[in-house]
C-alpha cells in the first residue's frame, strides 16, 4: 500500500470514527435536537408572549423531510465547491504545462 493510499484510508477512518464513536458511547440515551429548536425553547421560557417575526414559506411535512432537504443542500454545496476547486486546479495545471513547453 502506498503512502498516499494509507493517508487517505486513515483520514476516511478518522471521519467515520468522529461520527461513530459518540453514537456508540451514547447508546441512544440522549435526544439529538437541533439548535434551532433549543433556541426557540429558551426564548419562549424567558418571554411567553414571544412571536416570530415571520413564518417559513414552505414548511416540510416531517422532520425526516427537513433533514433530507438539509442533506441535499449540503451535497449540492459540496458538489459546487468541488467543481470550482477542480476547475481552478485544471486551469493552473494547463497554464503550468503551457508555460513549461514554451522556449
Amino acid at each position: 500500500m502506498t503512502r498516499r493510499r494509507l493517508v487517505t484510508a486513515l483520514l476516511v477512518l478518522g471521519v467515520v470514527a468522529l461520527f461513530a464513536v459518540p453514537l456508540l458511547l451514547d447508546q441512544g440515551a440522549s435526544e439529538y435536537v437541533g439548535t434551532d429548536n433549543q433556541a426557540v425553547t429558551a426564548i419562549q421560557e424567558q418571554d411567553p408572549d414571544y412571536r416570530p417575526w415571520f413564518d417559513s414559506i414552505v414548511a416540510p411535512f416531517s422532520p425526516s423531510v427537513e433533514s433530507g432537504l438539509f442533506a441535499l443542500q449540503a451535497a449540492l454545496g459540496g458538489g459546487v465547491l468541488g467543481y470550482v476547486l477542480g476547475r481552478l486546479r485544471g486551469r493552473r495545471l494547463a497554464r503550468d504545462a503551457g508555460a513549461g513547453g514554451a522556449p
